[in-house]
């Protein structure tokens, strides 16, 4: 979530709080149907701790899928400046990644848990031309390598060597951008990616426009020419797959969050914020199988 839209659910949880008995609008009409991806269901997303991203986690077995969102954010860590977190992942070997980002500033905060459950943070110093925002990291299927992503326009992902587990990585140090993802389509508002294979993403974006692939907040497909390493850049061919549901009881703009893709079952889920007052009751997590 960009910091406008933060501001935006701020007031928006503060309004519904105090006027949750009110009356709610009309129902939005339902999404698309599915191309690629068939939706089974959903549950329900609390707008506290599940509304900026989630990630199913392996290590160790039988780990719920872990959510993030404003009420997630420990205390000292926003006290800090760090006052955002975006859509996390962790590796198949169990270390556990948050991307952060503050109001301003020159460096955006990767919070990480090992598997023995002790926290670190690794901060990167932002390259010239670099957004500020930090809204979703993907970790390589070999753990080696992490993906982050910009808001707004771009043509481009980022790579960096997975904190904590990369050996060339240390919290004392700058983690350092290794290469880029060269998209051959623009995509706008990506709100988080996973890997679904060693050279294949799933993106959720929260694009309001829809001109660039004729949809609003589709979910993407990134095939990359190669598996993202740090010593050269890869291409990623961009598609869209189907628009993502906006269903609520109340209407107006919706937010699509953050995404995870669970290879144990080929379950992929999507958050979807509902607008208004039903930010509160009936926000989702989209569960989807392919077709």
């Amino acid at each position: 979530m960009p910091l406008r839209a933060r501001q935006r659910c701020h007031a928006v949880l503060t309004a519904a709080l105090a006027l949750a008995a009110a009356a709610v609008l009309s129902a939005a009409p339902p999404a698309s149907a599915a191309d690629t991806w068939t939706e089974l269901g959903s549950d329900r997303a609390d707008p506290l701790t599940e509304s900026q991203g989630l990630t199913s986690v392996e290590v160790p077995a039988g780990s719920p899928n872990r959510y993030t969102g404003i009420g997630t954010i420990p205390a000292g860590v926003a006290g800090r400046g760090w006052n955002h977190v975006g859509d996390p992942d962790a590796s198949y070997n169990g270390y556990y990644v948050e991307p952060y980002q503050a109001d301003s500033g020159s460096a955006k905060m990767f919070r990480v848990q090992a598997p023995g459950g002790a926290w670190s943070e690794y901060v990167h110093t932002l390259s010239s031309g670099e957004a500020l925002n930090n809204s979703w990291v993907a970790i390589s299927p070999d753990g080696q390598w992490m993906l982050a992503g910009e808001y707004g326009t771009m043509t481009r992902l980022l790579v960096f060597p997975t904190p904590g587990v990369n050996a060339s990585t240390s919290p004392s140090a700058n983690l350092p951008q290794a290469s880029t993802v060269n998209l051959d389509h623009a995509v706008r508002d990506v709100q988080g990616c996973d890997f679904s294979g060693p050279t294949t993403l799933l993106c959720s974006s929260d694009d309001p426009a829809g001109t660039l692939f004729g949809i609003t907040k589709p979910l993407l497909q990134v095939d990359l020419s190669a598996s993202p390493n740090g010593t050269s850049d890869v291409s990623g061919h961009v598609t869209a797959l189907r628009q993502l549901p906006l269903r609520s009881s109340c209407s107006g703009t919706f937010e699509v969050e953050g995404i995870d893709y669970d290879r144990r079952d080929g379950t992929l889920r999507v958050i979807v914020v509902s607008p208004g007052f039903c930010v509160l009751t009936d926000s989702k997590t989209y569960r989807f199988k392919r077709s």
